[in-house]
């Protein structure tokens, strides 16, 4: 019986208290220490999630995956995952603007979809990501209000675009875009018409009508770390150690829509551990035109 215990089958079950004590032992250092955690990572040319400093996740499409709504989306990038549902009704438009429809997006970030986020009404980072939303889409026209007027003066579209985080692992703001473009392609609206003697819009049960859209904007967010790394696409576990954050939406044409940096970053800093010899943020501008390719791609499929 001795014999046995120290023979060849007895140590796999060593080995295996070895890893998982390892493992153990990482996540603890994770938790307790997880600035000196990414540092590491970083030292080696790596990232916990196992990118390099300009790698990309993974992104995937689903497009028309709620039968109820007018048109919707599914995004996942990497881990994080969000779906967005549009949802057409009719409305007088306003006195000030008879001949335009509305675009109200909302962005929610449940309790559910990660434990920093708590229930009740919206948080502060959803707010922002709506506000941020609605600044792009009306920066960029994605869809003219005036295609959404219906009859002057009395009846218009109004587009409710509800983002829902289903799963959150960083980045929302890239993933939330994604979704809304595809969400807004895939929407068709009913063929409407006013009539003046009843007073009442009616709409065919038969033709859809795609909407008009002039622009596709998308973004790419980047972080820095440590005031001498750039981060594409950053996780949860990296978003809370970044000095700087930075977010770029660029259009089909490579014009860029808009660019927000917050935080104070330095005005240099390599990326894949070159120095860039230039200014950061028109560094973060050239690959954020580069991704958007990608993007787009991911859109098509």
């Amino acid at each position: 019986m001795a014999t046995s215990s120290s023979g060849p089958n007895a140590q796999p079950s060593a080995s295996h208290g070895s890893i998982s004590s390892s493992a153990l032992d990482a996540s603890t250092f994770q938790r307790l220490h997880p600035r000196a955690y990414l540092e590491r990572f970083l030292a080696e040319g790596i990232r916990p999630d196992g990118r390099e400093s300009e790698e990309w996740r993974q992104v995937s499409v689903n497009v028309g995956s709620i039968s109820t709504a007018d048109g919707s989306a599914l995004v996942k990038m990497g881990d994080t995952t969000v779906v967005c549902g549009i949802k057409a009704e009719i409305a007088e438009p306003d006195l000030d603007t008879p001949n335009h429809g509305w675009l109200v997006p909302n962005v929610d970030l449940p309790a559910i979809c990660s434990p920093k986020f708590k229930p009740g009404p919206p948080g502060e980072e959803a707010q922002v990501l709506s506000e941020r939303l609605n600044e792009v889409l009306s920066l960029a026209q994605v869809v003219p209000t005036t295609s959404l007027c219906i009859e002057t003066g009395k009846a218009a579209w109004v587009l409710y675009i509800d983002v829902t985080c289903i799963n959150y692992d960083g980045n929302p703001m890239d993933a939330t875009l994604l979704a809304v473009m595809a969400a807004l392609r895939n929407t068709c609206l009913p063929n409407a018409k006013f009539d003046e003697d009843t007073g009442r819009t009616t709409c065919s049960r038969g033709g859809r009508s795609p909407l008009d859209i002039r622009r596709v904007p998308l973004c790419a967010s980047f972080g820095i770390f440590d005031k001498k790394c750039v981060l594409s696409d950053p996780s949860a576990f990296e978003e809370p150690l970044l000095e700087t954050s930075m977010s770029v939406v660029v259009d089909e044409k490579g014009e860029v829509v808009s660019a927000l940096q917050l935080g104070l970053g330095p005005k240099h800093a390599p990326v894949a551990g070159k120095p860039l010899g230039h200014d950061i943020m028109a560094s973060c501008l050239r690959i954020a035109k580069r991704r958007r390719l990608q993007l787009e791609e991911a859109i098509r499929q």
